[in-house]
């Protein structure tokens, strides 16, 4: 379910997703394809690590990433998760092929 909800954002994210929710900042953003799959794709993964864990590690990687490179724009970008929506957002049947737990792909 997609909710324009525009009070939770900051800086430049357009979306977030919190199972079984898609937050968007704008409501012309419940169109854009490409967005809504990426965070399509983070519902998966939300799913398969059953929610809470899903957070945790998502938290942890940061963390690990930014006292790698003391950049928070970089350690977000390094994020497997994140790493894995953005490198299939513009494939609208990524879902339909993708295996469990596909982010691993994408760990450091």
């Amino acid at each position: 379910m997609v909710i324009y909800f525009p009070y939770i954002f900051y800086g430049d994210f357009q979306g977030i997703t919190i199972f079984p929710f898609i937050f968007i900042r704008y409501k012309h953003l419940k169109k854009n394809k490409i967005l809504i799959n990426h965070e399509r794709i983070h519902l998966r993964q939300q799913l398969e690590m059953l929610w809470v864990f899903f957070f945790i590690f998502y938290i942890a990687e940061f963390i690990v990433n930014l006292a790698k490179y003391k950049n928070a724009s970089i350690a977000y970008s390094e994020i497997s998760f994140e790493k894995e929506a953005y490198a299939n957002e513009f494939n609208l049947e990524y879902l339909k092929k993708r295996k469990f737990w596909a982010f691993m792909n994408y760990i450091n």
